[in-house]
């Protein structure tokens, strides 16, 4: 199969075309705000469920690389699940020197707890096992967080 290419119209390169109207390709954009949903959200959950040992094999990296974050502040654990106990954190290899572990009196305790550790900013990264949570305790997750220049994750288990 043959092709034929027109030769009637030559093909400028990228930067010609610019060059000849004299635009300075980069230089004349005006930087532009970032919308609502672009600025940086200090909260993310996350949903994990089948058998227990597929979670316990899911969550261990992740807490393995926040704990060993560059950041010099503490990764929190707020209400963390029984499974979750510095003998885990031991076997699973983890610096267990940058993790708090913290267990509230009830489940009312777990949410206010979170938030004073996000607001505090002693931790870089607050991880809460608070379950199904609603949009107003999403909004004090969130600015409590933002309040401390730290993240925020739910984790949700349905093992």
């Amino acid at each position: 199969m043959q092709y034929q290419t027109s030769t009637s119209r030559p093909q400028l390169s990228l930067f010609d075309g610019v060059i000849a109207q004299s635009l300075a390709p980069f230089g004349s954009l005006a930087p532009r705000s970032k919308p609502e949903q672009e600025k940086k959200d200090h909260l993310s959950e996350l949903s994990l469920s089948g058998s227990s040992q597929h979670c316990h094999l899911l969550l261990t990296p992740i807490l393995r690389e926040l704990g060993d974050a560059t950041d010099s502040r503490w990764l929190t654990l707020i209400a963390p699940p029984a499974f979750l106990s510095q003998s885990f954190l031991r076997k699973c290899g983890l610096n267990r020197e940058r993790i708090i572990l913290l267990q509230p009196r009830n489940a009312e305790g777990a949410l206010e707890l979170a938030c004073k550790a996000l607001a505090s900013g002693c931790s870089h990264t607050v991880i809460s096992w608070l379950g199904q949570i609603d949009d107003a305790t999403r909004s004090k997750l969130r600015n409590a967080a933002s309040l401390g220049g730290a993240q925020s994750l739910n984790i949700r288990l349905g093992c």
